[in-house]
């Protein structure tokens, strides 16, 4: 089991930044996979970013290549991925989720792809 916490979600005006924060704890192991979706009111949940264990391996959606930045640490017993956002919209408003992959694999842009979440940290970019 592999416990998610997010961290850093606020209001922030058009054009700004803001640092979100997820901490893996639990049997991750080696590390794990691990991404950021988010979830707008109305509409589906959408991929936002991932990276690989290792963090050689980044992806990200279009809509917020150029603007956002994941990475990790990956010091012994931690296991904490960050995404910055720069040059918010306020089309990036949103309850932003961290997910982490589980023993069936990882699929880095996928909903399905991931077994774990977290409870959702909350961002709001006023325009």
């Amino acid at each position: 089991q592999v416990h998610l916490q997010e961290s850093g979600g606020g209001l922030v005006q058009a054009g700004g930044s803001l640092r979100l924060s997820c901490t893996a704890s639990g049997r991750t192991g080696d590390g794990v996979a691990m991404g950021w979706f988010r979830q707008a009111p109305g509409k589906e949940r959408e991929f936002v970013s991932s990276i690989s264990f290792s963090g050689f391996e980044t992806f990200y959606a279009d809509s917020v290549k150029g603007r956002f930045l994941i990475s990790r640490d990956n010091a012994k017993n931690k296991d904490v991925v960050f995404l910055q956002m720069n040059s918010l919209k306020p089309e990036d408003t949103a309850v932003y989720y961290c997910a982490a992959e589980g023993p069936r694999g990882w699929g880095p842009k996928l909903v399905a792809g991931y077994e774990y979440w977290g409870q959702g940290t909350q961002v709001t970019v006023s325009s």
